[in-house]
């Protein structure tokens, strides 16, 4: 299974959201700048990240995005299914699947179910704050 580059960048762009998370909004150009990602891309990744209730915009001169919750509160599987969708890696073990005819007498079925079940596992299990803070220490030491 192949996450998209949607995927990538997003969490780069919350990374880059929670080692500021001091109250002030940062402006989308200086995170697409940071973390050399198209401007226009990150606000097509950005509407759905607003939707998805992670982030909220500030307008003005002064504006840009600030973290919804604190990054503590954000995990990565959270994000990702906002970006990707589900994460099953077969629609056969996908959280809102048809019933598959051959699920009953299936040989591979539960390597995916296991699979989809380690995946959500690990991804729910981390935070923003968990990526965010080898930045914030590397950042510190400069």
């Amino acid at each position: 299974m192949r996450l998209s580059t949607r995927s990538e960048y997003g969490l780069r762009a919350m990374a880059a959201l929670a080692t500021r998370h001091d109250g002030q909004p940062v402006p989308l150009r200086e995170i697409a700048t940071s973390e050399t990602i198209s401007e226009q891309y990150l606000e097509q990744i950005f509407v759905d990240l607003r939707r998805g209730g992670f982030v909220r915009s500030v307008r003005g001169a002064k504006g840009g995005y600030l973290l919804a919750r604190r990054p503590e509160e954000i995990s990565i599987g959270e994000v990702l299914g906002v970006l990707e969708g589900d994460l099953a890696p077969y629609d056969c073990v996908a959280s809102e699947i048809v019933e598959c005819e051959r699920a009953n007498f299936c040989t591979t079925r539960q390597v995916w179910l296991k699979l989809r079940d380690s995946m959500m596992q690990a991804m729910g299990g981390m935070t923003l704050a968990d990526i965010a803070a080898p930045q914030e220490r590397s950042s510190a030491v400069r």
